[in-house]
């Protein structure tokens, strides 16, 4: 092989191109000139928006671990809020109906106290107004303790009234409370007197009944009762001032075999539900006292005589 065949170019790994200032240059100039063509003329927003369509999945793929990370942390983080929410609004609307039972009870304890007031009026007798503490212990009677006692003045044997009619007498006192025993106590029993038919009467307890009654004893069977007549105290016993409301007969049988009828009446004080009561001074008390017996005048003259 002769010297004038040999290639005598440098090998391709050794081939200079265009100086890197060179290709500086020209990128610069070429994007210079994209910039203006863009802006001038808006030549490569086809290209823009194909490029964008082009990645749009790519750029879709990419997004998604965010977009579920977002959506758990989202999803948590409006549940306890709903979740507290929830419990905010069932505080709320406990104290709305704590609120509104309370209204309920204040209107229902203001209509008994007007209308304790209103009897009041009513009694020309001395009254005093007390409070219902709470029930005998006692689970044979029916009592309840009222929270004024000897030191207000509280006389042993005094009616005890609710808004509604007599709801019992005192039967025992103390210095700062007194028992009270209910109408429908089998040991107490209260003169009345029938409405309609003005025929007296002796109303007792009935503990038995349901919530507990009263019962009219000693009627013949033959006796002009109706269910529904109106019973108030006759007051011929010195103790209930006459005209108090006690109770309405709601049941009558009559038994041939029997010589007296059994009459069943629902008092009409609130024997299980009084919070506010008077206590009226036994009409015996206010009566004024009696008259000495006057001496015989046969002694007198003798004594005169003498």
């Amino acid at each position: 092989m002769t010297l004038g065949t040999l290639d005598r170019s440098p090998p391709p790994f050794f081939k200079q191109g265009p100086s890197a200032l060179s290709k500086l240059m020209f990128f610069s100039a070429l994007s210079l000139f994209l910039m203006v063509a863009d802006t001038r003329f808006h030549m490569i927003q086809p290209i823009r928006a194909a490029l964008a369509t082009v990645l749009y999945p790519v750029q879709w793929l990419a997004l998604q671990p965010v977009h579920a990370v977002k959506s758990g942390s989202g999803y948590f983080t409006g549940l306890n809020q709903a979740q507290s929410d929830s419990e905010e609004a069932s505080r709320k609307l406990a104290l709305q109906s704590l609120r509104a039972g309370q209204v309920e009870q204040l209107t229902l304890e203001n209509n008994r106290l007007r209308q304790l007031m209103a009897l009041r009026e009513q009694l020309k007798a001395s009254v005093m107004a007390a409070e219902v503490l709470y029930e005998a212990a006692d689970p044979y009677t029916r009592k309840v303790i009222i929270g004024k006692g000897q030191v207000q003045g509280v006389d042993l044997g005094s009616p005890v009234l609710d808004e509604s009619g007599v709801l019992g007498q005192v039967t025992r006192v103390h210095p700062l409370v007194s028992e009270v025993t209910l109408v429908v106590d089998s040991e107490l029993v209260i003169p009345v007197l029938n409405v309609r038919t003005g025929e007296r009467s002796v109303a007792y307890g009935d503990p038995a009944a349901l919530g507990g009654g009263m019962e009219l004893r000693f009627m013949g069977s033959n006796s002009d009762v109706q269910p529904g007549d109106l019973l108030t105290t006759s007051g011929i016993d010195g103790v209930y001032p006459a005209g108090l409301p006690v109770a309405r007969i709601s049941r009558i049988e009559r038994r041939p075999e029997s010589t007296f009828a059994k009459i069943y009446c629902v008092p009409l004080a609130l024997v299980s539900g009084a919070r506010h009561v008077i206590v009226v001074k036994p009409v015996s008390g206010q009566m004024p006292p009696r008259p000495d017996a006057a001496t015989p005048d046969v002694p007198a003259r003798k004594r005169a005589s003498k």
